[in-house]
């Protein structure tokens, strides 16, 4: 590939500041009091889970809401947490009770993945809303359940990745508006292509969430409710690399590096795209076999949109291609670019539609926030769909408006996984 050093990042970020996304701060004032939130106006919060992620929840992530409880199967971690949010804070070890509690406004679901469908759901059958971790779902059934509930229960969901709107997105050292603008006004052409690997910045973390597969049962250990851990998950053998940070590497938790890093990623991808509201309907692995309880590494995955659009997953980091390419030119990692004169162009273009970004005044307005249930439901399908494609190991095509695959029993089959009894995904 051969780079045109007219349009790099260096220079965009020099001479064209004024397009890139800031995030902007609602004051204190407009939620509510002169410079000081009045009590009666303070949201309050729970936090399900508070172990890795589960830390940054109880401080960092959505500190305008006060925190009043706590829920954790691990009771070491319970008790730590305890530690860290102070006093008035009540320890639960069962999330159910803490979704009782009428004085909760809104719920943190910071659990491994396959519980945050069900937590999701239920929650917003008690009338709270929620802060859900990435990815959404662990299966796409998952993701329709809690369109439906947020539907139906009128919730306000927000989904924990935010690069579609603030922050420099991964590996590009800019913020993803400017490759928008840039990508709708065709200046790339249409169809594009969108390719994630290691040269663009992109690491799926193959060998950090892998899965084992010579487990041997071990004890359980006293301070784990491991029955509870698995909840809807299939009872298995104990053994600690199941569990707490390494539960990535199984299927029936999580799904490796595209779970743990996917929404990061593909959810700005789709933004970029205009595809909130489609998914892929043609994807293909190229994979060795996949171990049925261990996710292994995979080399590569391809989605394609009914348009022609294209996303390529580069599992071992070897594609030199652009991040993105169209007809009419490509940008870069380094967002450098071979269209002439695009540092101007992208001046005079218009910017993307407003977005609402602050979660605590989309709960108070009852209005959607900007990475909602619905198209992060469509960014987890992304994900989801990747996850079949290497898991089934064969070229598939997906409806995108019934969410099914085209005659493909097996793929069907991991759309919609059952629940270990008495677990069931009720809206």
């Amino acid at each position: 590939m051969k780079r045109n050093h007219l349009f790099t990042r260096r220079n965009f970020l020099k001479s064209s500041v004024a397009t890139l996304t800031t995030l902007h701060l609602v004051p204190r004032h407009v939620l509510g009091g002169a410079g000081v939130t009045p009590p009666s106006e303070t949201l309050t919060k729970a936090v399900l889970g508070v172990g890795g992620m589960g830390q940054g929840h109880l401080k960092s992530i959505n500190p305008q809401s006060k925190l009043l409880a706590v829920c954790d199967v691990d009771e070491n971690r319970l008790k730590a947490a305890l530690n860290i949010a102070g006093e008035g804070v009540k320890g639960y070890k069962d999330f159910r009770e803490v979704l009782a509690r009428k004085d909760i406004d809104i719920v943190h679901i910071p659990t491994p993945p396959h519980w945050h469908g069900l937590m999701s759901v239920a929650a917003a059958r008690a009338g709270k809303d929620i802060w859900c971790e990435k990815p959404m779902t662990r299966t796409i059934g998952e993701g329709e359940a809690v369109v439906a509930a947020m539907a139906k229960y009128g919730r306000i969901f927000r989904l924990n990745t935010w690069f579609r709107f603030e922050g420099g997105f991964y590996g590009m050292g800019i913020t993803v508006k400017p490759i928008k603008k840039i990508a709708q006004a065709g200046l790339l052409g249409w169809p594009l292509k969108v390719t994630l690997g290691g040269p663009t910045g992109f690491d799926w973390k193959q060998n950090q969430w892998c899965g084992r597969t010579d487990l041997t049962p071990q004890p359980v250990p006293p301070e784990l409710d491991y029955d509870l851990w698995l909840g809807p998950a299939p009872m298995k053998p104990y053994h600690p690399h199941r569990v707490h940070g390494s539960f990535r590497g199984y299927w029936d938790y999580d799904g490796g590096g595209l779970g743990d890093m996917g929404q990061h990623y593909l959810d700005p991808v789709q933004y970029i795209l205009d595809k909130d509201n489609e998914s892929p309907v043609e994807l293909e692995a190229d994979t060795d076999p996949q171990h049925p309880d261990a996710v292994l590494p995979w080399r590569r995955i391809r989605l394609k949109y009914a348009d022609g659009c294209e996303i390529i997953l580069d599992g071992e980091n070897k594609d030199t291609a652009p991040f993105i390419a169209g007809p009419k030119g490509w940008l870069s990692r380094d967002f450098e670019s071979n269209i002439p004169e695009l540092e101007k162009k992208l001046r005079d273009l218009p910017d993307p539609e407003p977005q609402l970004t602050d979660f605590i005044q989309a709960v108070k307005t009852r209005k959607k926030f900007a990475l909602n249930e619905v198209n992060g439901h469509r960014s987890c399908t992304i994900i989801n769909l990747a996850k079949i494609a290497v898991q089934t190991g064969r070229p598939l095509r997906f409806d995108s408006k019934k969410q099914r695959f085209i005659d493909d029993a097996q793929a069907n089959a991991l759309v919609s996984q059952p629940m270990r009894a008495p677990w069931k995904l009720e809206v």
